[in-house]
């Protein structure tokens, strides 16, 4: 059994349940809002790489190195994917990354409740040490949310990967430690009464 196991996680505005190849319709669906595969600072799938995404992921989550997850909003259609990814079981750590959801729903309480879910069972359950955050570092907007959860940036990783386009891109790696979560979870749960 691979760690971290995929349960469901169940909010008021948001769920996550592991993801499956039957999310692959309403999935290309969602991605359409907002042209998401366009942007050049993150890797969005296209419509029509949905279900290929979908096979990579659970490919990944067969290897135990990936935890993906389908984002439902409160009516429970699927509108985004998120991960448990770069697992490390010995040290603890995971890193939340490779989300996304629909325009219509992004600046809702659903994505920090996805986070906020994601995170409560990080330090919780699987009694992480840390949970890290990447985004390019050009990616104002994912920098934003991410330091609005309360992570920490730690540092740029320069020259780090290369994108699909050939440019090169500087990942920005932010993280909330163990220490770090009562607070954080405070934070958040602030966040979400309003």
């Amino acid at each position: 059994m691979s760690w971290p196991e995929g349960v469901t996680l169940q909010g008021r505005h948001a769920s996550l349940r592991l993801l499956s190849h039957a999310d692959a319709p309403a999935l290309a669906l969602a991605v359409q809002e907002g042209d998401l595969w366009k942007l050049w600072v993150t890797r969005v799938p296209a419509p029509e790489e949905m279900e290929a995404e979908i096979a990579r992921r659970l490919g990944l989550h067969e290897k135990g190195s990936m935890t993906p997850y389908a984002i439902l909003d409160a009516q429970g259609t699927p509108v985004g994917m998120t991960s448990y990814m770069n697992v490390d079981p010995v040290n603890r750590r995971v890193e939340i990354g490779s989300t996304w959801i629909a325009q219509r729903v992004q600046r809702t309480p659903l994505n920090t409740e996805c986070k906020f879910l994601l995170l409560q069972r990080a330090f919780e359950a699987l009694d992480c040490l840390a949970v890290e955050f990447r985004t390019h570092r050009l990616n104002f907007t994912s920098r934003r949310a991410i330091e609005r959860l309360g992570a920490q940036l730690d540092g740029i990783l320069r020259h780090h990967q290369r994108l699909a386009d050939g440019t090169v891109r500087d990942t920005a790696v932010y993280s909330i430690t163990a220490p770090e979560w009562p607070t954080v979870r405070r934070h958040l749960q602030a966040k979400l009464q309003h």
